[in-house]
């Protein structure tokens, strides 16, 4: 969460905003000390001044409850804590930023100073604290920050100044400063000297007069010997008009977006000769560059590379130099720029990288004033080169981008409620391209929004109507990919087209398993890597979305086919070589590298749903553990229901086991597949959310009811009584396997099921041998499901204390593993247990907790019944006093 002071107040990330000045003036003052202690007496005394109503504790403490809807508060023996990270805060932030700028001005950095005080200023939206400003403490608090904003503005000026840009786009601000603060001299002083520079010295004179008249009307003082100096100054011609070389191409679009990146390039090259901004086409590399450039003291030289057949060609012309006839042009080039302090920006160097490099290395070491940004696809590979990767905008940027173009060619376009989901569909679809969701925003001019989002499928048809001025390479989205794609050899288009069949990226052993590259595989990504057409990362290789689109349509039908099969058949593996280990203790480890993978599994489970129903089967009896363990069922239920449905005039009325069964599939059968089973898991797969028609669960039913052997799968007994409940004929001896994990689960099943007839004894019994079981084996779902039923088996005897502990530790377990169902579950039993016991506070604590991971889960019902829980609680112990609330038990990860 984001927490707003610097105008209307806010919480950017929260479902609400409290409502109410009580409530809002405790936040406030919470959040202007997050991530501190604050003694209860404080916070009354900052509420209600010098004299407090008698009833000011109890109010407090129901103020802080509600406050807890919305935010994460602790309370201990010192007091309240709101739980938050003060770089979360835009008041901290801002005075944080501010600092950094003043010291980086005083240590000689005007450019990094401008960043750092620019981005700082920006936090501003308003007076701070307006929505509190009658609070005791809020004027107090809003004149410190008043002031703190005065002199940012100052640090700013001063550092624009020293930079020597054109003084008409800092005059205006300076004029509103001087108008909203007319007695800070150094304000007034900064203003005569924008004036003069520009060429405007009687306005600079004339302003040292109306400085002179006010000091003297209102304090009845004369300017001070700082303002003077500046006044001599320009009388004296001393304040030259200044400004540095530049050839910059002007840019006619705001920039949006990229402030910290902006902030460290600019930081960079002030310490860096080299440095070069990488990544795909498209991200807005020339942009950065260009905005730090203009950040920057000195000459700077602008070159683009893009349609030219050799680098010092280009570096000539931009420079301005004649063509001397020379045999050698790099040698003339030195010669040029050996004695001069240059900033020069290669922009596109992809294209001739071996060349732009040659050249970058020879100017270099010859011309210790020279500096070169460079831009590229991938890297120059010269030695002391800094790289500045440059991905696609985030979430929030990208939205601002999109909204800023789109004003640009509609007017009365404006984000809301209504169209704000559409836009970030965009913009999520579009990986966050500036160039892609510039293009998307034109299209405005004649398609509806929701129009241009269902249409994106087709997004290179959609986005071709670029600007007519820019390159041909950036004029569509189709020509910037293509670009790129023309750089390729034809080994790594072939590898590359075929990485597109990876949904969610891939390692590099699966990339050469799958692409038909073992050997090779590492070097064509590291190459398709370095030339920003895969991007890396965690050990593992992902495309753009868009960059995947276009290479998908580059592979031939017999390679599709021949790489999905090989796809189909990799994760069918991995999927079924995981699934005795997830009943081990190494559960965990392979529970994170099917979650890495479950983007390709789910890929993968469509693709054989439409070529391979055996395959299907298999992947889906294979994974149901996983996506129960991990919550993943409301995400495969459609492809499940779409198999179940493919399956369904295949299957008789009455099916039985796949041996000896007297009908005809319309594929061979697959002999390891166990059909009924695989049927009853497909089943229970596809009815997340009762989707499931009636007859395929009575046929499921049968399926289960009839069977006289174990499942293959220890889980589908334990799936099937979940969804079923108690009785439903799963809990037989003889559907469990002989292994000790079955065992385990069958004794934790026959616990459950004793426990739900109220035989709390024999409960007790079985649920005990099964914890036993699974705590020798390592393995964590088990334990903590058993725990949880002994939970319960000590709420039923009123143990409230052994109860508690039993939930804990499950709690614990099934948070370790992402359970987020169970842990609602869980806690909401929890809560239960401690509201039954009078601990009202501490109850309603653990159904806020249900409710947070019953959303983590995503599931209706979790959801519902974590609701119906936190409306049914309410707030405070039962006879105890109201200032000594409950601590509330520590909040999820």
């Amino acid at each position: 969460m984001r927490y707003l002071l610097l105008g209307p107040m806010g919480i950017s990330g929260a479902e609400t905003t409290p409502a109410g000045p009580r409530l809002r003036s405790l936040l406030a003052y919470l959040v202007l000390n997050a991530g501190h202690t604050i003694p209860a007496e404080r916070l009354v005394d900052a509420l209600y001044g010098d004299e407090p109503p008698a009833g000011a504790p109890g109010a407090l403490q129901s103020q802080v409850s509600r406050l807890r809807k919305s935010v994460d508060i602790e309370y201990g023996p010192a007091g309240y804590r709101l739980v938050a990270d003060p770089e979360d805060v835009d008041a901290h932030r801002f005075e944080q930023l501010a600092r950094d700028g003043a010291r980086a001005r005083e240590a000689g950095d005007p450019g990094r100073a401008a960043v750092l005080l620019r981005e700082a200023l920006g936090l501003w939206r308003g007076p701070a604290l307006v929505d509190v400003a009658d609070a005791p403490f809020a004027a107090a608090q809003s004149a410190r920050l008043e002031e703190l904003r005065a002199g940012a503005v100052e640090e700013l000026a001063e550092a624009e100044l020293a930079l020597g840009g054109d003084p008409s786009e800092l005059l205006p601000r300076l004029r509103e400063a001087v108008a909203a603060h007319p007695l800070r001299e150094r304000l007034r002083g900064q203003l005569m000297r924008a004036l003069h520079r520009g060429g405007r010295g009687a306005e600079a004179l004339a302003e040292y007069e109306t400085a002179r008249t006010l000091l003297a009307e209102e304090l009845g003082a004369d300017p001070s010997p700082e303002l003077a100096a500046v006044h001599l100054s320009i009388l004296r011609g001393e304040e030259a008009r200044t400004a540095p070389a530049s050839r910059l191409p002007a840019q006619l679009t705001s920039f949006v977006g990229r402030d910290s990146e902006l902030a460290v390039l600019v930081r960079l090259l002030g310490s860096s000769r080299l440095v070069t901004l990488i990544g795909t086409g498209g991200t807005g590399k020339t942009r950065l560059a260009l905005e730090a450039a203009a950040r920057l003291p000195g000459e700077v030289c602008f070159v683009d590379l893009s349609a030219s057949p050799r680098t010092a060609l280009a570096v000539r012309g931009a420079l301005g130099l004649r063509d001397s006839g020379a045999d050698d042009p790099e040698a003339a080039l030195v010669e040029a720029l050996r004695d001069r302090a240059v900033l020069l920006i290669l922009d596109n160097c992809e294209q001739i990288v071996e060349d732009a490099a040659a050249l970058t290395h020879r100017l270099l070491s010859h011309c210790p004033g020279l500096r070169v940004l460079a831009t590229s696809r991938e890297a120059l590979g010269i030695t002391g080169e800094s790289l500045r990767p440059v991905g696609p905008l985030d979430t929030d940027a990208a939205v601002r981008l999109f909204t800023d173009r789109a004003v640009a060619v509609r007017p009365d376009f404006a984000p809301d409620q209504s169209n704000s989901p559409a836009v970030q569909a965009i913009c999520s679809s579009l990986d966050g391209l500036p160039l892609a969701i510039e293009l998307a925003a034109a299209r405005l001019r004649q398609l509806p929004l929701t129009e241009i989002a269902d249409r994106l499928d087709d997004r290179f048809r959609l986005l071709s109507r670029g600007d007519r001025t820019k390159p041909e390479r950036h004029r569509t989205l189709r020509a910037v990919v293509e670009w790129s794609w023309s750089l390729l050899s034809d080994e790594e288009r072939e590898f590359a087209a075929r990485l597109t069949v990876f949904a969610g990226g891939a390692t590099a052993e699966a990339a050469g398993r799958v692409c038909g590259a073992d050997a090779d595989a590492e070097d064509l990504l590291a190459s398709l890597t370095d030339k920003s057409l895969v991007e890396a990362g965690a050990g593992r290789y992902r495309m753009l979305e868009t960059i995947r689109a276009y290479a998908a349509a580059q592979l031939s039908l017999s390679s599709r086919d021949l790489a999905g099969a090989a796809h189909t058949a990799y994760f069918l593996e991995l999927a079924e070589a995981a699934v005795p280990e997830l009943r081990s203790a190494d559960q965990l480890r392979r529970l994170e590298r099917l979650s890495a993978e479950h983007a390709n599994l789910r890929e993968a489970l469509m693709r054989a749903t439409r070529d391979d129903r055996p395959s299907a089967l298999r992947l889906l009896t294979a994974l149901s553990s996983f996506w129960w363990l991990r919550g993943l069922r409301a995400d495969v239920a459609p492809v499940a229901a779409e198999l179940l449905a493919a399956l369904d005039g295949d299957v008789p009325d009455a099916p039985r086991a796949l041996e000896g069964a007297d009908f005809d599939l319309d594929f061979d059968v697959d002999s390891d597949l166990d059909f009924d089973e695989a049927y009853v898991l497909c089943v229970l797969a596809a009815g997340v959310g009762g989707a499931v028609p009636g007859a395929e669960r009575a046929r499921a039913a049968r399926i289960v009811a009839e069977r006289d052997r174990p499942f293959r799968q220890p889980f589908t007994a334990f799936l099937w009584a979940i969804s079923a409940g108690p009785s439903a004929g799963a809990e037989r001896p003889e559907l469990a396997g002989a292994d000790p994990w079955s065992q385990a689960l069958a004794r934790a099943g026959s616990g459950h099921l004793h426990l739900f007839h109220g035989r709390v004894e024999e409960a007790t019994r079985d649920l005990s041998a099964a914890l036993a079981a699974f705590r020798s084996l390592g393995e964590r779902w088990g334990t903590a499901t058993t725990l949880a039923g002994l939970a319960g088996v000590s709420g039923a005897l009123g143990e409230t204390g052994s109860a508690l502990a039993c939930a804990d530790e499950a709690l614990a377990l099934f948070e370790e593993l992402g359970c987020w169902e169970d842990v609602a579950d869980l806690l909401r039993e929890r809560a239960e247990l401690l509201r039954a016991a009078g601990r009202l506070s501490a109850a309603r604590g653990d159904f806020e907790r249900a409710l947070v991971a019953a959303r983590r889960a995503g599931t209706p019902a979790a959801l519902a019944a974590a609701r119906a829980g936190l409306a049914s609680c309410p707030a405070g112990d039962a006879g105890a006093p109201p200032q000594t609330p409950e601590a509330p038990t520590p909040p999820l990860p």
